[in-house]
């Protein structure tokens, strides 16, 4: 597994500054006191590997979380090329908002001062007072088509990104809305509040750069953190021999949040279905070989569940019941399964319990004997549902997971 590249790090104020003369001695540049002093923003990258990014450790989840040992299906060259990479990508391209508050922190956001940025540095000018900061990754996709969407117009106190409903029905929809939405690309975000830069330059310290320049240094205390959470879902068939021949290319995930605010990192109220894709793959290797097995396997972005953040969480000192009070969905995967006499049957599993357990990301395992599962057979018509055990629906298929 390559390393993944995330923005877990502190930002670093390079303030370029303009001083006036204080010893007769000593020579600084003229301080243009309207324009403000220049600052370099700083985006130091950190290699992280998922397996430290998916520490779990709780009463909740007590184990060292080996995501590893229970991933089955495997990441090829095909997935990659279809898919892309199973893992958190490095972002290039980086957009920052600048919020000038003047002599009052708590001043509301008037229209920023909006970049883009190349690489990991920006200058600017600034005024004396205080600022907000708001930065986030630039979005970059395999086919050149975006599913997030930023607001910044509703107002400027935060910027919300969120996705669009695809053409896609859910077997199982949530609370509002019949369609899937389209999963969200990985996003990341860091936001400071009321960083104060006064005609002293209080907590800068002097440096000398590349080019010999003198200027003034700050770091700020803020973290560019995953917006978007990483779900590796598989569904192995025991006993398949051909039964199940493969998968239409889709699967959903309910229940989670179709938004994020990019200045607190906490999703959005509205629940959701994300789409995402899948692929079939025949006699792969069961846990330490013991037989061959088939599996529909596919990895998905979302915002993870409503109203929270799961980078704020403390895995380590929370009770496991504060998930369950945050969490007030039900969450299932629904995936289309495609039977050897040509029938289609839509199976649906809850997954809620490993979505809690997993808040920020992991894999999500459904196990089933095809031997319990008749091939359907009617006479025109779609074929039938197979769902879940006490699924809220009448009439349905219940088999053993």
């Amino acid at each position: 597994m390559k390393k993944l590249r995330t923005l877990i790090g502190s930002l670093a104020l390079v303030a370029l500054v303009a001083l006036t003369a204080l010893t007769s001695c000593e020579r600084h540049p003229a301080l243009h006191l309207h324009r403000g002093p220049h600052i370099d923003i700083n985006l130091p990258i950190i290699d992280l590997e998922l397996d430290v990014y998916w520490d779990y450790a709780n009463d909740y989840s007590p184990e060292h979380y080996d995501w590893r040992a229970e991933w089955l299906y495997g990441w090829d060259e095909t997935d990659v090329m279809a898919f892309g990479p199973l893992d958190y990508a490095e972002p290039t391209v980086f957009n920052v908002r600048r919020y000038y508050t003047g002599n009052n922190p708590d001043a509301p956001h008037t229209q920023p001062y909006a970049h883009q940025i190349k690489g990991n540095m920006l200058r600017a000018e600034y005024d004396f007072g205080f600022w907000d900061i708001l930065a986030w990754n630039e979005i970059e996709t395999l086919d050149g088509v975006q599913s997030l969407i930023f607001d910044e117009e509703s107002t400027y106190e935060y910027v919300t990104a969120s996705t669009n409903q695809t053409m896609h029905y859910t077997r199982y929809s949530s609370p509002k809305y019949s369609r899937s939405f389209y999963q969200p690309e990985i996003l990341f975000a860091g936001y400071a509040e009321d960083e104060e830069i006064d005609s002293l330059l209080t907590g800068f310290e002097l440096r000398t750069i590349e080019d010999g320049k003198q200027v003034w240094y700050k770091k700020l205390d803020v973290q560019l953190l995953p917006c978007t959470y990483i779900y590796l879902t598989q569904v192995i068939l025991h006993h398949n021999r051909g039964k199940i021949t493969g998968v239409d290319g889709s699967a959903n995930l309910s229940g989670m949040a179709r938004s994020v605010v990019l200045n607190n990192g906490v999703s959005g109220s509205d629940a959701i279905t994300v789409n995402y894709n899948v692929r079939f793959k025949r006699d792969l290797d069961y846990y330490g070989g013991t037989e061959k097995v088939d599996i529909a396997g596919g990895r998905l972005l979302t915002f993870g569940m409503c109203n929270f953040n799961p980078n704020r969480f403390e895995s380590r000192s929370e009770p496991a019941t504060k998930i369950n009070e945050i969490d007030q969905q039900r969450h299932y995967i629904d995936i289309d399964m495609q039977f050897n006499n040509g029938m289609d049957s839509t199976f649906v599993f809850d997954v809620t319990d490993q979505v809690r357990r997993r808040y920020k990301g992991g894999v999500l395992t459904i196990e089933l004997d095809m031997d319990t599962i008749p091939v359907p057979r009617r006479s025109g018509g779609s074929a039938f549902d197979a769902v879940v055990k006490d699924f809220e629906d009448g009439g349905t298929h219940e088999f053993s997971m």
